[in-house]
């Protein structure tokens, strides 16, 4: 019952629309709690924490690290004298920046940090801890936090920084259900690395739902406006048709139309994969976990990132009024935009989904049977590509979505194949794997990006067979047709491979890139950007600039009995 309550109060947070100080306790404090702790954590912090006793907030991002979460700079040290974990910020960079409801309305943290027990680093791992009065709500000692200050939107929400002197809690503050410390400060392995993950993996699962949502309701606004906005003639003399009739606009609004719809479907798959592969988690089978990671990292990316420009185009396809708040264009552009960024920088995460990917690849050429979605690898190249012969380009049915979701798994595995084979060609010139990854980084997104469109538009076309109604059924067909069709045309690039001279003109350029632009001759004044400096101390002036912020003028010892101590006595 609580599971679903939460998965119910993390839905609603999501449709609400605009973001709170309370989102990050109810879809990262508490789910991380229930899917991370022990039966003893249970009963000692989910309970106040879900009468809001506890009010929590998640603390992975850092100043100098966001995506690259092995670099978390974070440490927890533990000293088995006392059976005390010793948390530090130990340097600038590594000062918790971002987490939402850490500014001001938390009085504890989720802190991911690095654990270090008989003298050797374990890694990431999660520690439940105060940094807060319970009374007064004010810092604990050692705890530095404040406000970072104002950001391009979730202006109702206090995004912290959090920096860590020395701050002691107790050995059963770490979060045990799988990694444990024991007494002796005796570390014990997790059956997997990615359960520290967990919460991530739940939230970027969300977010593909998300990017439906956000893009259906910017289709829903423009195509409504577009039925009652009348501009300009088509005939002289006859009067200004609604500017839906202009095939120029049915471009713009119809392909992102189909695309919400499609993002709606894959945003069901998603959620309804997560929580079966949760249960399997919690019945110890983690055989799935890796896919699980991969998907949910691709199709964050890809959702966001299509979403994110179809919502712009909805905007200006309004015209003038688009840029008028109250057309809620620029409200929802601004909130999902961070979505671009936040549980996962985008090209990372698809870079994330090509390691899988080409790992796959690699097992399914030395004759390993993959199953589940990344299964078509199995496959031979002259049975993947569709009614191929010999070397004659390959034939489609445009009017065939069969055929259209044959090409695009034709696509994917082709452009998985291409950057597995060109990573090997790189490692074969005696590269280190770190370089020829980098080397290869453009067909590795390429190869993911292809992955997943191919996964949408499976997933898209897989759903039409659980539609009876003709008529529903008919209308949802020629959406997943224009949907494939357009992807096609956008994508048509694929068939040409990138040129390894412009490859060549990126290395090329890389050691003047920084002196070009200081070419611009841009004093700091002129840029007014603490990351853009000429001198480069981003973080330093980045700390400096957000304690400046005039939420970190005073404490919240006022608000927080005007406002959190009723809310709490309410339930």
């Amino acid at each position: 019952k609580v599971v679903m309550t939460i998965r119910f109060l993390t839905i609603i947070c999501v449709h609400r629309g605009r973001p709170e100080p309370l989102d990050l306790h109810l879809g990262m404090f508490l789910p991380t709690l229930l899917n991370q702790s022990s039966p003893a954590q249970l009963e000692a912090f989910f309970m106040p924490a879900w009468n809001l006793e506890i009010i929590g907030t998640y603390a992975q991002t850092e100043m100098g690290h966001g995506t690259h979460i092995r670099g978390l700079e974070t440490t927890a040290t533990y000293d088995p004298s006392t059976q005390e974990f010793v948390l530090n910020s130990p340097t600038i960079s590594s000062i918790k920046w971002w987490p939402g409801g850490l500014g001001k309305t938390s009085n504890h943290a989720i802190v991911l940090a690095q654990l270090y027990t008989q003298g050797k680093c374990h890694g990431l791992h999660a520690f439940i801890t105060p940094i807060r009065c319970m009374k007064t709500h004010m810092p604990l000692p050692g705890v530095v936090v404040g406000d970072i200050g104002p950001k391009f939107g979730f202006d109702e929400v206090d995004n912290g920084y959090l920096k860590l002197e020395n701050v002691r809690i107790p050995r059963e503050n770490m979060l045990m259900k799988y990694a444990k410390v024991e007494p002796d400060g005796t570390y014990v392995k997790p059956p997997s690395d990615k359960l520290t993950y967990g919460t991530m993996v739940f939230i970027r699962s969300m977010i593909v739902g998300e990017s439906a949502r956000a893009l259906s309701k910017s289709c829903t606004i423009a195509i409504r406006y577009s039925a009652v906005r009348h501009q300009s003639e088509l005939r002289p003399g006859e009067p200004e048709p609604q500017i839906l009739d202009y095939q120029a606009q049915q471009y713009k609004l119809f392909p992102l139309l189909a695309t919400a719809y499609a993002f709606h479907f894959v945003g069901q798959y998603m959620s309804k994969t997560y929580h079966r592969i949760s249960g399997d988690i919690n019945q110890g089978d983690f055989s799935e976990l890796p896919e699980l990671h991969a998907l949910s990292a691709g199709l964050k990316a890809f959702t966001t990132w299509v979403a994110n420009a179809g919502i712009e185009v909805c905007r200006m396809s309004c015209g003038g009024h688009g840029y008028s708040r109250c057309s809620s264009l620029p409200d929802i552009y601004v909130t999902f935009t961070p979505t671009c960024t936040y549980e996962g920088e985008n090209t990372v995460m698809m870079l994330q989904t090509a390691r899988y990917l080409v790992k796959s690849y690699k097992q399914a050429r030395a004759g390993q049977q993959l199953t589940g979605i990344v299964s078509y690898l199995n496959e031979p190249q002259s049975r993947i590509q569709p009614h191929s012969v010999s070397s004659r380009p390959t034939v489609v049915n445009i009017n065939d979505l069969a055929s259209l979701v044959e090409a695009y798994k034709f696509r994917a595995a082709k452009l998985v194949e291409m950057a597995a084979k060109n990573l090997q060609a790189e490692l074969q010139h005696s590269k280190s794997n770190e370089d020829a990854w980098n080397n290869n980084s453009i067909d590795l997104v390429r190869a993911s990006d292809a992955h997943c469109h191919y996964v949408v538009v499976k997933l898209f076309a897989a759903k039409l067979s659980e539609i009876g109604d003709t008529a529903v059924h008919s209308v949802l067909s020629t959406l997943a047709l224009l949907y494939a069709l357009h992807g096609v045309a956008l994508s048509s690039g694929d068939f040409l491979q990138i040129s390894q001279r412009l490859k060549g003109l990126l290395s090329e350029l890389r050691p003047n890139a920084v002196a070009l632009v200081d070419a611009f001759d841009y004093r700091d004044e002129m840029l007014n950007s603490t990351l853009g400096r000429y001198d480069g101390n981003v973080y330093e002036h980045m700390f400096e600039w957000a304690k400046r912020s005039p939420l970190n003028h005073t404490e919240v010892h006022e608000s927080h009995h005007k406002y959190l101590k009723p809310l709490r006595s309410k339930l």
